[in-house]
């Protein structure tokens, strides 16, 4: 709620009890003093320390890094000409961002659950050949492990000219028994858009507007959609926030999915993002992590730590143990993509890491 509506109705009720001229005069310098310091507190930045200059140096694609600790933004800063005005493209950040809001939609009821057959949603796998494709659920398909893939799809440019990239994708043949083998799957992941936008007969922005973005404040928000008519899925056309706003999502996971001691997602699906019964091995992020759920997990100096990762360095650390949240948006240029990823996590990311006490 904004501070200058609470001071009015504040000042209303005084008015109420003393209308004497001297006394909400007074009470008018109290209040003000109480509300500045409050939020010089809230937005102060000062707590984390990094040597801008360096970091600039030793990556030229660094757009912005936001901190927050124990609810306070600690560090927000934003080099190579952006600002905190700016969307950014979070790629396969819009993965996690789906994820909460597949929680979402099965604390509404939408979903019956994680473990819910994706046949139901997509009836035409009953006449596969391939009857496997029956029992793929939609936590294989979070946990890249459905076993759906196709080669073809390593080339962007013809799955963003397909009409149905869910359909080319599900008469593929499988490419490993479901739920066996971890197999890094976009279009597999756009599938849980058009799961989302079938189960709630909402478009997959919409749904996020209401139970997510919108209890969030968050009111700018870009997202692309694919040629089939559902917002991207995967984060190949991505949801496109500012770092801040994507910070205020991720520290949902801190607080067991409340903002405002409101209940935005479950305690329960947040429990199962940063402890999933079922998860996988994989080459991305920090080296060893594991995977579930369209979130990776990995123990940095003996502290678990959950995170949300896009191509080229865009980052939501969760760090549980420390109360705190990272992020940072980067260029998503694919000649440099790797290394900045890299810089971030070997050069950066200590930097401020040792700083959270």
């Amino acid at each position: 709620m904004h501070r200058d509506y609470i001071s009015s109705l504040i000042l209303c009720n005084i008015c109420k009890q003393d209308p004497s001229k001297q006394k909400i005069r007074i009470m008018k310098k109290t209040l003000l003093a109480f509300l500045i310091s409050s939020f010089v507190i809230t937005a102060s930045y000062s707590q984390i320390n990094i040597d801008t200059a360096a970091v600039i140096k030793n990556n030229r694609q660094l757009y912005s890094i936001v901190v927050s600790q124990n609810d306070k933004i600690v560090y927000n800063k934003y080099f190579n000409d952006k600002s905190n005005h700016d969307l950014f493209n979070n790629q396969s950040l819009t993965k996690s961002v789906i994820s909460l809001l597949i929680g979402i939609a099965i604390d509404k009821g939408y979903i019956v659950s994680v473990d819910e057959k994706i046949v139901k949603y997509f009836p035409e796998l009953a006449q596969d050949t391939d009857k496997r494709k029956q029992d793929i659920t939609i936590r294989q398909i979070m946990n890249q492990a459905s076993g759906l893939w196709h080669e073809d799809l390593i080339n962007l440019g013809k799955y963003f000219a397909l009409a149905d990239p869910s359909c080319y994708l599900l008469k593929a043949p499988l490419v490993s028994e479901p739920c066996k083998v971890f197999h890094y799957n976009n279009a597999g992941t756009h599938i849980l858009s058009v799961i989302l936008t079938k189960s709630t007969h909402m478009s997959t922005l919409e749904f996020a507007n209401k139970y997510l973005f919108g209890p969030l404040a968050i009111k700018n928000v870009e997202w692309g959609k694919m040629r089939d008519g559902y917002y991207d899925g995967c984060g190949l056309l991505s949801v496109h926030l500012s770092t801040a706003d994507m910070n205020r999502i991720a520290s949902l996971l801190l607080h067991k999915g409340r903002f405002n001691s409101k209940s935005i997602v479950s305690e329960k699906w947040i429990a199962q993002i940063l402890n999933p019964p079922v998860f996988y091995t994989t080459d991305w992020g920090f080296q060893t992590s594991t995977y579930a759920l369209c979130f990776y997990h990995y123990n940095y100096k003996g502290t678990p730590i959950t995170y949300g990762l896009g191509w080229g360095g865009q980052y939501a650390f969760v760090i549980p143990a420390k109360n705190a949240v990272i992020n940072v948006n980067e260029s998503i240029n694919d000649a440099t993509a790797i290394k900045a990823s890299i810089i971030l996590l070997d050069k950066i990311f200590p930097l401020i890491y040792q700083q959270l006490k």
